[in-house]
């Protein structure tokens, strides 16, 4: 479904969110069953007018991709901690921040990359301004980074298979 080069379309990030909701809500239901313990506050915050108002300030702040701010006008945030080893997509308020503490990282041959996620490992998602996403190799700012997709929307597809279980780690592919 990725198409390399493709521009984050808001109607797509949309559509990510109701299927990854809806898939997360049957992965819920038999997470108490499956693990023996109760799920933590897995969800999907869709975009207000306040988190508007904040990536228009990180935009102002710094330059950022054109589909993360596409992704941001759609989704305040994401909080998946029950999802493999926990996915987070941090509000623009929470990016902002982070970039005035730590700044950008540098990654190979790209224009300086914006932390905009991470997981429950620690490890840092960044995009860069050719819209691939890097993984950090360790739980740190100021170490190597991996491609981890080729684009945003890639990435988001990354999860939403991993909230239905089709692309979990150690897992048969479907």
């Amino acid at each position: 479904m990725s198409v390399s080069g493709e521009r984050l379309d808001s109607e797509l990030v949309r559509g990510w969110c109701k299927q990854t909701s809806s898939a997360l809500g049957v992965l819920m239901s038999s997470f108490l069953e499956t693990h023996g313990f109760p799920p933590g506050e897995n969800a999907i915050t869709l975009a207000t007018d306040e988190s508007h108002e904040s990536t228009d300030e990180l935009v102002d702040l710094t330059p950022i991709p054109s589909d993360l701010a596409t992704l941001y006008w759609v989704i305040c945030e994401v909080s998946l901690p029950d999802v493999d080893n926990g996915y987070f997509i941090h509000s623009a308020s929470t990016v902002a921040e982070h970039f005035q503490e730590y700044g950008s990282v540098r990654i190979d041959d790209e224009c300086p990359a914006l932390v905009f996620a991470s997981d429950g490992g620690g490890h840092l998602f960044a995009v860069a301004g050719s819209g691939r996403v890097w993984r950090s190799t360790t739980a740190s700012w100021f170490d190597d980074f991996e491609v981890t997709a080729a684009s945003i929307r890639e990435f988001l597809e990354q999860i939403g298979r991993r909230v239905v279980g089709q692309d979990r780690p150690g897992s048969p592919a479907r």
